[in-house]
């Protein structure tokens, strides 16, 4: 699959680097910019490559760090813990989220048995990244992964004042 040159641009623009292995975009902000790509499971320099949903805009992740630091993330898994059906709702995420990695996966043949079994974000029993959970989120829709859809609610419009970057014209 390609990817538009003008989509590679702004992502490079938002991360202040080159993306590495970029499979597709997973997800677009209402301004028009990528911000969530589909990566690859295994990066062009051979590394393993776990984050299949990569959050890409700086308003997004900025705001959601704040979030983090909040301790959101402890109280997550603290619920986890308690509530067996939010439990049960976040398996379903993680095995959602390794689904789209092996459709990726058959896609290209690139077979990465290193991360077989493994999400992100701390899925399936703890949370320990809410980017790559809203990353999810966007990408998989809502419903898919309560608690990345949660971390949505808690954003609001990041993009209310504009692309985060400009977009390249072509």
């Amino acid at each position: 699959m390609s990817v538009e040159e003008r989509d590679v641009a702004a992502v490079h623009a938002q991360l202040g680097r080159l993306p590495r292995s970029i499979h597709a975009v997973g997800h677009r902000c209402p301004c028009g910019n990528p911000d969530v790509v589909s990566t690859e499971p295994r990066l062009d320099n051979g590394v393993p490559f776990p984050t299949t949903f990569y959050l890409t805009c700086p308003r997004a992740a900025s705001r959601i760090g704040t979030l983090e630091s909040s301790g959101l993330m402890k109280e997550m898994s603290e619920r986890l813990e308690r509530d067996p059906e939010l439990a049960a709702a976040y398996q379903r995420a993680h095995e959602a989220y390794l689904a789209a990695r092996a459709e990726i996966a058959a896609a290209t043949g690139l077979e990465v048995p290193e991360i077989e079994g493994i999400s992100a974000g701390g899925m399936p029993d703890r949370v320990k990244c809410l980017h790559v959970l809203a990353g999810q989120s966007l990408a998989q829709g809502r419903g898919v992964n309560p608690l990345g859809d949660e971390v949505l609610d808690l954003l609001g419009p990041w993009w209310a004042s504009g692309p985060c970057v400009e977009a390249p014209v072509g």
